[in-house]
C-alpha cells in the first residue's frame, strides 16, 4: 500500500492504479457479513435484485410472491450490527401487485424516481418510485422472463422484453407502445441486455441455445449468431451450427467496456465473447453447475484488476476472474438455490437472493486487528527478563 502511495505521489503511476488495487484487495476478502441484515420481505424466493447507478444507496427485489420491495442499504445508525430495512413495498394487499412470480426488477437507469418490473402474469410495469403507482402498463401473450433498460441510451427509450415467445419486443416509454419486434429466435426469450458502450447494441438469449446481437436500427435481422465452435464446427459433431451453449441459454452480462460479453447455459457452461465480432474467447471456467429453467442474473465486479464475475452456482456464489476463467472462491451462506446477485461498486459489497427467501449482505473483510495493549504486554514479558516469574518451588530446585 505505501509503495503505491509513494508512486502516485512521486507521478511514477497512474493515479487509478491504487483504487484499482485497492478495489481488487477488497473483492478477494468478500465473506459473509454477520453484522448486517436485510429485512426479510418476501414469503417465497428472491428471483431479482437491482441497485439504482445514480447513489447507489437503493436497492430493489423481486420474488416469487409477486411482491417487490426497495430498501435503503445506508448505514445511518453508525452501529456495528444493523438491518437494512426495507422503507416501501408493493405487497400482496397492493391494489396493482404483480398476480404471479416477479422476474426482473430495473432502475430507470437516470434517476431513481422510476423503477420496472416484470412478472409471470404476462406484465412489464412502469412505476413511480414516490407514489409506488403503475405510471404504465404493458400486456403481453405470453409469460415474461426478462426486461432491460439501456444503461447509456439517450436517442430512444426502449425496453427489451424477452417473453415465452420467440419475438423480442421492443416497449417504447415515450408512445407507451410496443415499437418493434425483433425476430430470429425459435423458442422462449430467456434473457435480454443492452450494450453498456453502444446504446443501439441488444442481446438475447434463448431457450434455442442461440446467443444474437442485434442492432435495433437495422431492419435486415441480427448482426451476429454467436457460434460456440467459432465456425470450424468438425462434420462428425452432431451439435447444431450457431449454437452459443448446448443447452437453453439463460444469463447474459455485459463486460462493464462493452467489449465482451458472458453468457451463462444449462449445458453448465459459462462462454466469454467478443462482443464486436461475436468470437468465442475460449476460456475455460470448467463446469458452472446451472439447473435454473428460467434467466439466471449474474453480477460483474467494476474497477477491479483482474474483473471478477459472480454467478449463482447451486446454494453457493462462484467467483471467476473473467479473463482467465480462474476460480476463486465460493460464497456459501444461502440454504437454498441462489437465483439472483448484484454488485455495489461503490464499496465492493455484493448482495444475493435465494430460493430461501432471504438476501444476504456479502462485504469485504476487514483487515487484521492491531494487536491490543495487553497483547503488547504479554510479549514484552516474554522477550525481557524483568517481566518474568523467577519463583519456582522446592521440589524442582532438589
Amino acid at each position: 500500500m505505501l509503495g503505491f502511495l509513494e508512486a502516485r505521489q512521486a507521478g511514477l503511476d497512474d493515479p487509478g492504479r491504487l483504487r484499482r488495487a485497492e478495489a481488487t484487495r477488497r473483492v478477494l476478502k468478500l465473506e459473509l457479513n454477520k453484522d448486517r441484515d436485510v429485512e426479510r420481505i418476501h414469503g417465497n424466493g428472491v428471483n431479482t435484485l437491482d441497485i439504482e447507478p445514480v447513489e447507489r444507496r437503493y436497492m430493489l427485489s423481486g420474488g416469487s410472491d409477486g411482491v417487490i420491495a426497495l430498501y435503503d442499504l445506508e448505514n445511518f445508525s453508525r452501529n456495528v450490527h444493523y438491518t437494512c430495512k426495507a422503507i416501501c413495498s408493493v405487497g400482496r394487499n397492493h391494489p396493482d401487485v404483480h398476480k404471479y412470480s416477479v422476474e426482473t426488477v430495473q432502475w430507470y437507469p437516470h434517476d431513481t424516481g422510476m423503477f420496472t418490473s416484470s412478472s409471470f402474469d404476462k406484465t412489464l410495469k412502469i412505476w413511480d418510485t414516490n407514489t409506488l403507482q403503475p405510471a404504465d402498463v404493458f400486456h403481453f401473450e405470453g409469460t415474461v422472463y426478462s426486461h432491460h433498460m439501456s444503461p447509456v441510451a439517450t436517442k430512444h427509450c426502449l425496453i427489451a422484453v424477452g417473453t415465452k415467445g420467440p419475438k423480442v419486443q421492443l416497449c417504447d416509454l415515450k408512445s407507451g407502445s410496443c415499437s418493434h419486434i425483433l425476430q430470429g429466435h425459435r423458442q422462449e426469450i430467456l434473457a435480454v441486455s443492452w450494450s453498456p458502450r453502444y446504446e443501439y447494441i441488444l442481446a438475447t438469449a434463448s431457450a434455442d441455445s442461440k446467443v444474437k446481437l442485434w442492432d435495433i436500427r437495422r431492419a435486415s435481422g441480427c448482426l451476429i449468431t454467436l457460434d460456440q465452435h467459432n465456425g470450424e464446427k468438425s462434420k462428425a459433431s452432431s451439435e447444431a451450427a450457431n449454437t452459443a451453449h448446448n443447452g437453453r441459454v439463460n444469463g447474459l452480462c455485459f463486460t462493464r467496456d462493452g467489449l465482451h460479453l458472458l453468457t451463462t447455459g444449462t449445458d453448465d457452461r459459462m462462454r466469454l465473447w467478443n462482443s464486436s465480432n461475436g468470437e468465442n474467447t475460449l476460456v475455460n471456467y470448467g463446469k458452472v453447475c446451472n439447473e435454473s429453467r428460467k434467466g439466471l442474473k449474474f453480477t460483474i465486479s467494476h474497477g477491479c484488476s483482474p474483473e471478477f464475475v459472480f454467478v449463482p452456482y447451486g446454494s453457493t456464489i462462484a467467483v471467476y476472474t473473467v479473463y482467465s476463467g480462474e476460480l476463486i472462491t465460493m460464497l456459501r451462506g444461502h440454504y437454498n438455490t441462489v437465483d439472483c446477485c448484484v454488485f455495489q461498486p461503490n464499496f465492493q459489497e455484493l448482495y444475493s437472493g435465494s430460493r430461501d427467501c432471504n438476501i444476504l449482505a456479502w462485504v469485504p473483510a476487514l483487515r487484521e486487528p492491531l494487536p491490543d495493549e495487553d497483547d503488547e504486554v504479554v510479549s514484552h514479558s516474554q522477550k525481557n527478563p524483568a517481566f518474568q516469574d523467577a519463583w519456582s518451588s522446592g521440589d524442582e530446585e532438589g
